[in-house]
């Protein structure tokens, strides 16, 4: 059993890359695989694909329902046309809209990423910007689809050398992940973005059997931890999942950093060697903030807004 797990443990070391934040905090991360990858998009597709064909078919049986209304087709030449407008209308919106909207998300992730446990996340280990986002999918389809076309076009020899260079052409966009060691496309390079695993571990397990996550109190020192509104209002959802990051990850140089930083923001000095257990209460504290915040209707993306 240990003969076969350590290839796979030698390749995800391979993967893995320490990113240094704006904030100055090194957080790990590990590369998703192309495999990974390559099933999310074709998940995703097929979310996509069955989505269409199901709207389809209900603009479909609207138009029946409206030629059955008005007994005969010459009257509904307009209704017609209005649900052919939504439908192209639609499709339009599912293909260019669909990785955009939920990879603008929290999660930064499709339905097919987050099935295959990864998720879209800057290089430089800042906030996941719309404009990243939206630079990265413009390319979809220089990058994958028109490849595909020219590929299936080019041996039937219909567009000549021009075709067959224009094929060799957008292979290289089609095959840009497999000549990069972090695996990224065309769009990811441009937009400054690379595709991540996004573990499936919660924190709130991890901290369950640590005091100060509950009661604001340390195990090791008994110093109490209490913050006050002012002191958590200076973070939002963005500094909360990288807190959860480095508290899951545990390693101390980044926890000292962490520490360091929040303290220096927020106007504090507990000293050292106490910095998990102030990091766990700062952490539990700013969750249930935000989680009480969200049930009014108010969300705060990061320390900008």
């Amino acid at each position: 059993m240990t003969s076969q797990a350590a290839p796979h443990l030698a390749h995800r070391a391979r993967r893995r890359r320490d990113v240094v934040t704006p904030e100055g905090i090194a957080l790990p991360f590990t590369v998703a695989g192309r495999s990974a990858r390559a099933g999310a998009l074709l998940l995703d597709l097929v979310i996509m694909f069955v989505t269409g064909v199901l709207v389809t078919l209900a603009l479909i049986w609207i138009a029946g329902g409206l030629f059955d209304a008005v007994g005969g087709p010459g009257q509904m030449s307009g209704a017609v046309e209005f649900i052919v407008i939504l439908w192209t209308l639609f499709w339009f919106l599912l293909w260019n809209g669909y990785f955009m909207v939920m990879e603008m998300g929290p999660r930064g992730a499709t339905f097919g990423k987050r099935a295959a446990g990864i998720r879209v996340a800057s290089r430089d280990g800042g906030r996941l910007t719309p404009e990243a986002v939206v630079a990265r999918n413009l390319l979809r389809d220089i990058e994958l689809f028109l490849p595909i076309v020219f590929l299936l076009n080019a041996p039937s020899g219909d567009g000549g050398l021009a075709g067959i260079a224009a094929a060799a052409w957008f292979a290289v966009f089609l095959l840009f992940p497999f000549f990069n060691r972090d695996s990224l496309r065309a769009g990811d390079l441009i937009a400054g973005t690379w595709v991540v695993e996004a573990p499936r571990a919660t924190l709130a397990e991890a901290l369950s059997t640590e005091g100060a996550a509950r009661a604001g109190s340390s195990a090791l020192t008994g110093a109490e931890y209490r913050f006050g509104e002012a002191e958590l209002a200076v973070y939002g959802e963005y500094e909360l999942q990288t807190l959860e990051r480095v508290l899951r990850d545990g390693r101390p140089e980044a926890l000292e950093s962490v520490h360091e930083a929040i303290c220096r923001k927020i106007g504090w000095n507990p000293g050292k060697g106490d910095e998990r257990a102030f990091l766990e209460a700062f952490y539990a504290q700013l969750r249930a903030r935000l989680e009480a915040d969200m049930r009014f209707g108010k969300r705060k993306a990061d320390k900008f807004s």
